[in-house]
């Protein structure tokens, strides 16, 4: 633990001699941070109640794990907070048992996502294809979107579902159009503004402005304050009273676990995507040990838990937030909201946070996809759109999980159907097949094909030199075939295996011969049939 405090603070050390943290970079970051909070403050009341609990839980939420990531995150400029994709899954477990089972299901998701950080099980998120993660974002995009939508119903009369709010009255008329126009004002202040001067960020140049101009002229829109108050005080410790008993766990086991995987794949995910943004690598680990760290404390402090904030982040990182401090800056502003400034941040419209998220769909969207699909395997450009429908329609885990497992079953058949062989006889006598493609569980059936026991002459050579054996099903193929042409009667020999195979052959207890025309390989196997079985790798 000494070390990775150390770890930490060298990093902030380094961050901080690299930026210099001159006047101009200071104001940058905290200003990032101020419009990132603003943004939460709506996002964390409407997740609370998407969840079934006190607008306060969320905020808590957002403030405890913001804090704790952007201190010993693995990507500075991250953003975490209170989110939809965990909100959707405690809805059942609150309305169930109550909001103290929750706040136990988040310590123990916390502790699930420290061992997954300590394990190292964070390095897996690179084995996500690039067509999932154009998926994901596509998907995100439009699911932010359609969460802005209860922003223009009838304060009060909305229900809160997974996407946004569902039911209740549409505003018509003259708010409608009013809040229309306010949106679209927030979006072309921002839009001006990034293209003119870095010295405030667009986002909170939005708001302000159009703040001022409902507060000014009194116009009858829709505020923060409508949603909800946010007034309160500081966040507590607490130990949720639940019986610590077996029957407890088995509740609340299967919620944290789900809260846990979805967490970290929406974190991890919105790593990479920061880390392409910022240009930085790695985190992965860290990043898993520090969401489940925020999530922990988070069970013992009334919060609802939370993960990284795609939106958020990109709101942060389009601000010019690019160290610690614009996270960690969002989070005490937040904090800041709750207890002392909660009647000013209610008169913000809430027209100018929607504008606000609508350019960050803009901004998330990659519209780059749209153009591609056309060019890239039919493959790919049916995963982008299956991982963006089912992100929609279900949840982000759900989506990544469908879109590895198809891109991995596209891969094995494309694999599959590239195992073929060379055949030519040498000088005495022996037939030569020469291998080429992927040897494994999904081309074991074609592999077999490629021989002829019954025609061949009494020596036959498998060369693998432009193969390459890859788990247990491939050995068993070789088995197979093997046999064949032990019953007819013939020799087989394995050639041009590498060193690890050669070692996974030697454990399995079959005979191995190095062969003295294969001397920069070291391996080769003079293959009997009737020796016996042939073990396991290559």
């Amino acid at each position: 633990m000494e070390r990775a405090w150390t770890a930490v603070f060298g990093e902030l050390t380094s961050e901080k001699t690299k930026a210099g943290f001159a006047p101009a970079r200071i104001r940058i970051e905290l200003l990032a941070g101020l419009t990132v909070a603003l943004a939460l403050v709506p996002e964390a009341v409407a997740f609370a109640f998407v969840a079934g609990v006190h607008p306060l839980v969320g905020l808590y939420a957002a403030f405890i794990v913001g804090l704790i990531t952007a201190v010993i995150g693995g990507r500075p400029g991250m953003i975490s907070g209170a989110t939809g994709a965990l909100a959707v899954v405690m809805v059942a477990l609150v309305a169930d048992h109550g909001v103290e089972y929750l706040f136990a299901a988040v310590v123990l998701m916390g502790l699930i996502q420290i061992a997954a950080g300590v394990f190292r099980f964070g390095k897996f998120i690179r084995l996500v294809p690039h067509p999932v993660m154009l998926g994901f974002v596509n998907g995100l995009a439009i699911v932010i979107f359609l969460a802005q939508m209860g922003q223009f119903k009838v304060p009060g009369t909305a229900e809160a579902s997974g996407h946004g709010v569902s039911g209740g009255e549409w505003l018509s008329g003259t708010p409608m159009y009013l809040m229309l126009g306010l949106v679209a004002l927030t979006m072309a202040i921002i839009w001006v503004v990034s293209r003119h001067t870095k010295a405030i960020p667009a986002p909170l140049a939005g708001i302000g402005i159009v703040a001022a101009i409902v507060i000014i002229f009194g116009l009858d829109v829709p505020r923060v304050g409508d949603l909800a108050s946010i007034a309160g005080g500081l966040p507590t410790f607490h130990i949720p009273t639940v019986p610590l008993t077996w029957e407890t766990f088995e509740i609340i086991l299967p919620y944290s676990l789900i809260l846990a995987a979805i967490g970290l794949i929406e974190s991890l995910l919105t790593l990479n995507l920061v880390g392409d943004m910022t240009g930085k690598r790695g985190g992965a680990s860290q990043e898993c040990v520090a969401q489940g760290i925020a999530n922990t404390v988070t069970g013992f402090f009334g919060g609802m838990g939370g993960c990284a904030m795609i939106g958020q982040s990109m709101i942060n990182v389009k601000s010019g937030g690019r160290t610690r401090m614009a996270g960690i800056a969002a989070a005490v502003f937040l904090l800041l909201f709750i207890v002392v400034a909660s009647p000013v941040i209610e008169l913000i419209p809430l027209a100018a946070l929607v504008g606000v998220m609508f350019m960050v769909v803009i901004g998330t969207f990659a519209w780059n996809s749209l153009m591609i699909l056309r060019k890239v395997p039919l493959s790919d450009a049916f995963v982008i759109l299956l991982v963006t429908a089912v992100t929609v329609a279900y949840d982000l885990a759900t989506a990544v999980f469908v879109g590895v497992i198809v891109s991995a079953l596209t891969y094995a058949w494309s694999n599959a159907t590239r195992i073929r062989a060379r055949r030519h006889e040498t000088p005495e006598g022996a037939k030569v097949y020469q291998v080429q493609g992927p040897l494994f569980f999904g081309s074991a059936a074609g592999f077999s094909e490629l021989f002829d026991p019954e025609n061949d002459p009494s020596l036959v050579i498998v060369d693998f030199a432009e193969s390459r054996v890859a788990d247990q099903s491939a050995l068993t193929a070789i088995e197979a075939v093997a046999t064949k042409y032990e019953a007819a009667g013939k020799r087989l020999q394995l050639r041009h295996l590498s060193r690890d195979c050669h070692q996974l052959l030697t454990k399995s207890g079959s005979l191995i011969i190095d062969s003295d025309d294969d001397p920069d390989y070291e391996v080769a196997v003079d293959y009997s049939v009737r020796l016996g079985r042939l073990g396991a790798g290559h």
